[in-house]
């Protein structure tokens, strides 16, 4: 076997066939702590700072171990550079090929039965005018061999047509399907099932954890090891996976394709009708069971209805998944029929939850409404899970320790005393950079707080020229400080201002890059996975310390549960969530040796509350003022 700090280091294989590959001794310590954790099949936390090259210090030991391998990433984006890219770099580097697959969602892949279907709809229906991206998708579904969405140009998730060509969990027919022989989601499995190494997103691999998506099995049976990059996304996408949710749209898409599929059965709906009718009055008896409002409330703030009108639809949709499996045999209403039964016990385990398990929402959305629960506590349900496969599990990101304490990520996940490795940034920040918390400053509960952010933003904006990422906590402040910004900077005329929402993410992100002087505003998809080397980020002002709002329902909750089980709701959660996400946000200046900038923190708290001190302990060290004459010179010395 290869020696891992030969393969890492300046004369190894990766240093003579990857250009700009820089050898690294955090890369070379991390990839060894991996190859450990790989051959002992044990637990393992790595935060890697900014620049530390995780991915290659993970993907080597991988590959060498000669385990089958699950990698799991926090985005579809990063899945593809790994499949597309850095394993064939890496693999081709060490002269070590291993077979590798890439495994998405359902909703990911054309589902040529439902395609077909929608074809010919549209020719019964008369439809005259054609579709040209439908047209795109069928010529394309005749040469793919994947079936991935993401092949077919000009096709996004947010357009109308990606559902009806794609299924769910609860509308595929599986083996009963007249296209199953061709079916692109088992083609997937079945390659992932036969490869080395597979990579996965999160949310599939909590989709499987949790026994939500039969469709592609146990992807875990046979895995020697998982490692999960950006893992600091876990404990909250493992609270969603493990909880509920349950919204009137889903019992009338149930109503809708029960009905279709009794007359594509040769039916009579008249069989059908009563038990319909039945289901559509008990949801219209929740749905003035819940109060009226714009945003989510919590489960507390309905009248004491709530419950008994859950319970009656619940009961309802009972009736009717029977009386459908009782009068038609046909795979379709079968299928219907089962979805019936579980969307009822949502709702059931939604309705009957206690106040002390989880964090009951609804939300009341036009003529519709969402149900949903969150667990305040997913630790024993994962770490059984963990304990339950022989396998070795390694976390790593850049953001999982509160200072150098683990305990906070590795609590939430029930992963207890597992061995934990904090490997800082290798860029010299204090050559690199520079954090300026201007003075004088109000309280971020102050009426004017986010005019005055913007205040001392302008200065700054004028003598970077621009270049900057201006980040805020919630998308009331971000609105008020567009406005602002636009109504008092001269330099706006001369640079683009680019505002979350105005736009697609990645079209906003694009224009950033190749502009090279704009000025970005965002608010929380933008503090964290966005990658801007170089000139053209030099500057991130950070609006205020990133704690979640008290007024959220899931954060009062969770507060009042901490509250009653006499922990101490700010140290044991708000804190250090707001630790992690602030460390996040700073992340984005430095991403090279080469990047230089400035980081502004406008919250006066970092240095006037004793917390402030927890907050300063994990940010990299780097100089510091409160001269707002020095932030200026240094901003245009940059500039020059």
């Amino acid at each position: 076997m290869q020696d891992i700090d030969d393969i890492l280091g300046a004369g190894g294989p990766l240093a003579r066939h990857l250009p700009g590959f820089t050898p690294r001794r955090a890369q070379r310590r991390m990839a060894s702590a991996v190859a450990e954790a790989l051959a002992e099949r044990s637990v393992l936390m790595v935060e890697a700072g900014t620049g530390t090259g995780k991915t290659f210090a993970y993907l080597v030991p991988a590959l060498l171990a000669g385990l089958r391998v699950l990698v799991s990433t926090g985005t579809r984006t990063l899945q593809d550079q790994l499949h597309a890219k850095d394993v064939p770099l890496v693999a081709g580097a060490i002269g070590n090929p291993v077979k590798v697959a890439l495994l998405k969602g359902r909703s990911n892949y054309l589902c040529t039965y439902r395609m077909k279907r929608l074809v010919t709809q549209r020719t019964l229906d008369g439809v005259a005018t054609p579709d040209p991206l439908l047209a795109r998708i069928e010529e394309w579904s005749k040469v793919t061999a994947t079936g991935d969405l993401a092949e077919v140009p000009g096709l996004t998730e947010a357009q109308s047509l990606w559902p009806q060509v794609t299924s769910t969990r609860d509308n595929c027919l599986g083996q009963r399907c007249p296209e199953y022989n061709g079916c692109h989601v088992v083609a997937a499995r079945r390659e992932a099932q036969g490869a080395d190494l597979v990579i996965v997103n999160h949310h599939l691999l909590l989709a499987d954890l949790s026994l939500k998506e039969d469709g592609f099995g146990d992807l875990l049976g046979t895995a020697d090891a998982v490692i999960l990059d950006e893992a600091h996304q876990l404990p909250d996408l493992a609270t969603q996976f493990f909880g509920a949710q349950a919204s009137s749209r889903q019992v009338e898409t149930l109503l809708a394709e029960g009905r279709a599929a009794l007359l594509r059965a040769g039916g009579s709906l008249a069989d059908l009708g009563p038990t319909a009718r039945t289901v559509e009055a008990a949801t219209n008896a929740v749905l003035a069971a819940v109060p009226r409002g714009a945003a989510r409330q919590r489960w507390e703030d309905a009248g004491a209805d709530l419950e008994s009108a859950v319970l009656a639809l619940v009961s309802a949709l009972r009736d009717y998944g029977e009386t459908l499996g009782a009068v038609s045999s046909e795979a379709a209403a079968t299928t219907v029929a089962g979805r019936a039964a579980e969307l009822a016990g949502t709702f059931e385990r939604i309705a009957l939850c206690s106040d002390a398990d989880g964090a009951r929402t609804l939300e009341a959305t036009g003529r519709g409404f969402t149900l949903g629960l969150l667990p305040f506590d997913i630790s024993a349900r994962f770490q059984a899970l963990i304990t339950a496969r022989p396998a070795a599990w390694v976390f790593t990101s850049a953001t999982l320790s509160v200072g150098e304490d683990f305990s906070h990520f590795a609590g939430r996940l029930g992963l207890g005393a597992a061995p934990a490795l904090r490997i800082p940034s290798p860029f010299d920040y204090e050559q690199q950079a520079m954090l300026y918390l201007p003075e004088r400053m109000p309280e971020p509960s102050a009426p004017g707080y986010v005019d005055a952010v913007i205040e001392a933003s302008i200065p700054l904006l004028e003598a970077s020229g621009g270049g900057a990422f201006l980040l805020f906590t919630s998308h009331r402040a971000l609105a008020q400080g567009a406005a602002r910004l636009r109504a008092g900077w001269d330099g706006a005329a001369e640079r683009p201002l680019l505002v979350q929402g105005e736009g697609p993410r990645e079209r906003l992100l694009r224009e950033f890059r190749e502009h090279g002087d704009a000025v970005l505003l965002g608010t929380a998809s933008f503090w964290e996975g966005v990658d801007v080397k170089g000139d053209a980020l030099r500057l991130v002002i950070i609006e205020k310390l990133p704690f979640a709002s008290p007024d959220d329902p899931l954060t009062k909750a969770r507060i009042e549960h901490l509250q009653r089980s006499g922990g101490n709701a700010f140290r044991d959660y708000q804190l250090p969530e707001a630790v992690l996400a602030l460390k996040q946000g700073v992340g984005r200046l430095i991403r090279s040796e080469t990047d230089r900038g400035m980081i502004v923190i406008c919250d006066p708290r970092l240095l006037g509350r004793s917390y402030g001190r927890v907050f300063r302990a994990s940010l990299p060290e780097m100089p510091t003022t409160r001269d707002a004459a020095e932030a200026t010179r240094f901003l245009r010395r940059l500039r020059t």
